[in-house]
């Protein structure tokens, strides 16, 4: 089984892999090709993507049971001792700095107008 999701690519790439997949939603496709014919889909997604994403999933003999690959996603595979897992990047990180700015509390502005 063969899973392909699409998101931002053109529609000439969409047509293209409705040859081989049957598109279940827009831009989501599933279908049972061959491994040469699944690995060619894949370099002709990576080549005319443009600026958009995709996402391969296909069963495959490990303990998962499948695997996946991706193509300009900010979700990126890891490998966690013979397991996949996504790994997503982390938007929550703040720069560390030495001290703490003045005025980064309600005490400190309190101090600093004389309120308190």
């Amino acid at each position: 089984m063969t899973v392909i999701v699409l998101t931002n690519c053109p529609a000439g790439l969409r047509g293209f892999l409705t040859r081989w997949l049957l598109e279940i939603s827009a831009g989501v496709f599933i279908g049972n090709p061959s491994a040469r014919i699944r690995d060619i889909l894949w370099e002709e997604v990576e080549q005319y993507a443009g600026q958009g994403r995709a996402l391969l999933a296909h069963t495959t003999n490990n303990e998962q049971g499948f695997t996946f690959r991706t193509h300009d996603h900010a979700w990126h595979p890891a490998d966690h001792e013979g397991i996949t897992l996504i790994r997503r990047p982390d938007t929550n990180t703040r720069p560390v700095t030495a001290e703490p700015q003045s005025g980064w509390s309600k005490a400190a502005k309190r101090r600093r107008f004389g309120r308190g």
